[in-house]
């Protein structure tokens, strides 16, 4: 197939499809008269491609999935691999994000003074958690007056 039947096919532009060729995820196809003629397999591959970028996997992560597979290739054992990584990367985002979640909830009520009274309710400063850390110890060692 033609590289324009191939990008259309997959709905992406040629210019992508030439991208994939050159970074190593689409194998060089067969050229007759100059232009390129694809394998069957290739659509398979680029819409595997553009299925994985568009769930958030990398180039070099989808590149590294592909290598080396072929038609009759079990690729379950590489999704388990691929997954296990990416659950971690995905847990942390989600982690972060509920983070930023919750700082843009109360950013929403934000009615500070300054933007040195805000860093310093935001803890920003290393030197202010540094202090804040250092206070929340005191706190908990009892005094010898008790």
């Amino acid at each position: 197939m033609k590289i324009g039947e191939l990008a259309r096919t997959a709905g992406l532009n040629a210019s992508a499809i030439r991208y994939y060729e050159k970074s190593g995820l689409l194998a060089a196809p067969q050229r007759l008269g100059g232009q390129r003629r694809y394998a069957n397999d290739a659509l398979s591959r680029v819409l595997l491609i553009r299925f994985a970028t568009d769930m958030g996997f990398t180039l070099s992560e989808i590149k590294l999935f592909l290598s080396g597979l072929r038609d009759n290739t079990p690729v379950g054992p590489r999704w388990k691999k691929l997954a296990t990584r990416k659950l971690r990367e995905v847990d942390q985002s989600i982690s972060r994000s509920l983070r930023l979640k919750s700082l843009l909830q109360n950013l929403l009520h934000c009615h500070c003074a300054s933007l040195q009274f805000c860093v310093s309710r935001l803890r920003l400063s290393p030197k202010l958690r540094h202090l804040e850390t250092s206070r929340m110890k005191h706190r908990q060692v009892p005094s010898s007056e008790e």
